[in-house]
């Protein structure tokens, strides 16, 4: 089992103005692969951002982490620079391969500010704000997503070419 955090970055959502229905469809979208022992709504706040990153990273060793909102161009869109602020390695692909998927079905994806990267034994991923953007980017990626956990946490072999 991949031990998965959700963090929804949402202002509105952290206050209680919005229901978060973005969290709960990555949820759904996991497969038997992926447990979700944490799962959190925040506002879009880079300080208590990155103090959840670390916690759920550091302190609950959870191996896949999921945010999602935050990643668009509004003045209150900080998640890739709190996420860039907490890993160690990024990892380019798994953002390049989103908006590259995207882009098949929306010009609108060539916007996205999305990062994806490591710290210690963690994989953080930024999602979408959105359900429909979030499922559709999460399932480009999923695939390939356990592979790298197991070569992140040594359980794996070489990384395939």
């Amino acid at each position: 089992m991949i031990r998965t955090g959700i963090l929804t970055i949402s202002d509105k959502g952290s206050r209680g103005e919005r229901e978060d229905g973005t969290g709960p469809a990555i949820e759904n979208t996991l497969d038997e692969k992926y447990i979700v022992e944490y799962y959190k709504v925040v506002p879009d706040e880079i300080d208590i951002i990155v103090k959840e990153l670390i916690y759920m990273c550091d302190e609950l060793k959870l191996e896949l982490v999921l945010t999602n909102g935050g990643t668009g161009f509004s003045q209150r869109d900080i998640t890739p620079e709190a996420t860039l602020k907490v890993i160690k390695k990024q990892a380019p692909g798994i953002c390049e391969a989103m908006r590259q998927k995207s882009l098949a079905i929306t010009p609108k994806a060539m916007l996205s500010r999305a990062t994806a990267g490591i710290r210690d034994g963690s994989l953080i991923i930024n999602l979408p704000g959105s359900p429909k953007g979030a499922v559709e980017n999460l399932e480009f990626v999923l695939p390939a997503l356990p592979h790298g956990i197991e070569i992140l946490n040594g359980t794996g072999g070489e990384c395939a070419r």
